[in-house]
């Protein structure tokens, strides 16, 4: 059995660009399954004008690192990336990207499903809403759905 991959992790302000994620990892060996998960900022039905998310500088990346890691020993993968991004985002703006490589689509998806319960359960981002008609927004709390998801994936 060969080691397991090193996932890509990235913390950024800028955007990104989904097509060439996915195509840095189509050729990342003997891939026969390529998934993507891409987060967009919505607007709320008119209510928001912007996201904005904080982080831990060195610390997202590492808990995020370890839990692409797990991914990647649980499920056999050619390669794993997950890109989120921080600052003041804008409705329909990406906010986070997930892809998922293997020789096979159902280790694909649950890797790309993993990460993600884990990104919008555990992963340390605060997320503060900034409201259309200027009122004041607030710290968006985490969603019991969301810790429900990620409790599926415990060993």
């Amino acid at each position: 059995m060969t080691a397991p991959i090193v996932p890509v992790v990235r913390i950024q302000a800028a955007d990104f660009d989904v097509a060439a994620e996915i195509d840095r990892l189509r050729t990342a060996g003997d891939v026969g399954a390529v998934v993507t998960f891409s987060g967009i900022c919505r607007d709320e039905e008119g209510a928001l004008s912007a996201l904005e998310l904080e982080h831990y500088p060195g610390m997202a990346e590492a808990e995020i690192t370890r839990i692409g890691r797990e991914a990647a020993e649980r499920w056999p993968l050619a390669g794993l990336t997950a890109i989120h991004r921080y600052g003041k985002i804008r409705p329909g703006e990406n906010i986070v990207l997930v892809v998922a490589a293997s020789k096979h689509r159902r280790a694909a998806f649950e890797a790309a499903d993993f990460l993600m319960d884990y990104l919008k359960s555990r992963a340390p981002f605060w997320k503060k809403e900034h409201r259309a008609d200027d009122a004041e927004g607030g710290w968006v709390d985490a969603r019991e759905a969301d810790e429900e998801a990620a409790a599926r994936w415990k060993k």
